[in-house]
């Protein structure tokens, strides 16, 4: 056997760089930081997470600072585009994706999920419907309607757009941005019609910002869950979120967020 054998064996029996050399353990790599939990965050969606007075708040940032006490690790936070988290986690930049993640058959060939919410989204208008949107529904042909890039509201929009080539209608004018905040303001200047936004970011809009904005037509895709993210084969740091989320809903911490972020109860899965 040869000697770079003979040191790939040896090192692999020490258990190092697990992850690097079978990405697809049943075992998890060492933390990015020893102690801590290094997470991605896009903070740029309100209500989940966001940048206020110069601190990065929300739900999903309550719930990991909540949660990293139970599992004895210190909470450490990367801001970055959305479209950059997945890329980042493998990577080995990051332990876990913290961004209100939608779950979906593409993400999920990706990476492992561990899902903390069930939420809808709605269709957000500039207040009064200037342009006569009644919900997702071919009302939307020939709109402009924003989205977050490489979100799943992205891929509804592009799905209701066939729809309308389908009926032989306008096509939809899908308009991308990297924040959700970028897309409301598109919004409120007129500059696009419509927006999709999730349940909870809706709420959050209207009570923010009074009189500017309105949702029309009923919630839809109720049932979508949202979750953390880990690499693939990462049981590991899996576990330990689900132990912390046990551990959060048992001492009531859990439904104490919903509430305190003013979600409706249809979002708790545990």
């Amino acid at each position: 056997m040869s000697r770079q054998n003979l040191m790939f064996r040896h090192v692999a029996g020490l258990g190092l760089m697990l992850c690097a050399l079978t990405p697809f353990a049943s075992q998890a790599a060492e933390s990015v930081a020893p102690g801590k939990l290094t997470y991605g965050t896009a903070a740029t969606f309100m209500p989940f997470e966001y940048v206020k007075d110069g601190q990065l708040t929300g739900f999903d940032i309550d719930l990991i600072n909540a949660l990293s006490k139970h599992i004895n690790l210190t909470p450490a936070p990367m801001q970055m585009e959305f479209k950059g988290l997945i890329p980042a986690l493998q990577g080995k930049r990051l332990d876990v994706i913290n961004s209100a993640m939608y779950v979906n058959p593409t993400r999920a060939a990706q990476v492992d999920f561990v899902p903390y919410l069930k939420i809808g989204s709605r269709v957000v208008v500039r207040k009064g419907n200037p342009a006569g949107i009644t919900g997702r529904d071919l009302s939307l042909c020939g709109k402009n309607v924003v989205v977050t890039l490489g979100g799943i509201e992205e891929s509804q929009a592009r799905e209701d757009n066939k729809k309308c080539l389908a009926a032989k209608k306008e096509a939809i004018n899908v308009m991308t941005f990297p924040a959700a905040t970028d897309s409301a303001v598109a919004v409120a200047q007129g500059r696009a019609d419509a927006e999709f936004l999730s349940t909870p970011g809706t709420v959050a809009l209207l009570t923010e910002k009074p009189g500017v904005f309105e949702a029309v037509g009923p919630e839809f895709e109720a049932d979508t869950q949202i979750a953390f993210a880990v690499r693939k084969g990462d049981s590991e740091t899996r576990a330990q979120l689900e132990k912390g989320l046990k551990a959060l809903v048992k001492d009531g911490t859990y439904k104490q967020l919903i509430e305190k972020w003013r979600f409706p109860e249809s979002v708790a899965i545990f």
